[in-house]
């Protein structure tokens, strides 16, 4: 029996996490572990992310309603940096903020690089991308069939203060 198949170990981290309220989709195999509760729908947090972006200097943010299109997540919300610094200066910001704000775990990809950094909360994926990465793998292209969310008319949970957030994180 090959190891792709064999039963997982007793002793394995569990990789599931709860799904929004609603949600009838099964768990990605990716998503982290977690017992903690999300206290924001997807919806909000995918709001809570673009306006986050908007306020750190975010360009040409859109927010998309993939729900229909794909099976691993409700919205992508994808926000261009003007370059690497500011891309990091986006990604602690939404980071430190969205934790505030009860969104759970996360997991991130391309900090390192900086020319598109992939933040996945599970049912929302944030992708902060440089112009020219953005034009490249244009991902408003392929999901321009999928529905843009009204984002800045979302009633959005009360945002935590940018100096307790900053306290916080560095405790």
């Amino acid at each position: 029996m090959s190891a792709a198949r064999q039963a997982p170990r007793a002793d394995a981290p569990d990789r599931t996490r709860p799904i929004s309220p609603g949600s009838a989709r099964s768990l990605s195999p990716f998503a982290l572990p977690t017992t903690e509760a999300r206290l924001i729908d997807s919806k909000q947090l995918a709001a809570l992310a673009a306006h986050i972006a908007e306020q750190k200097k975010g360009v040409d943010i859109r927010v998309l309603d993939v729900q229909e299109q794909i099976q691993i997540a409700d919205y992508f919300v994808v926000v261009c940096g003007l370059s690497r610094p500011q891309l990091r200066a986006l990604h602690k910001e939404l980071h430190i903020r969205l934790k505030e704000s009860g969104a759970g775990r996360e997991h991130t990809e391309g900090v390192e690089l900086g020319w598109w950094i992939l933040m996945d909360f599970g049912d929302v994926v944030v992708h902060l991308m440089q112009p020219e990465a953005r034009e490249y793998y244009d991902l408003d292209g392929l999901y321009r069939d999928c529905p843009e969310l009204e984002w800045r008319k979302v009633v959005l949970p009360e945002l935590p203060a940018k100096d307790a957030a900053r306290v916080r994180a560095a405790e």
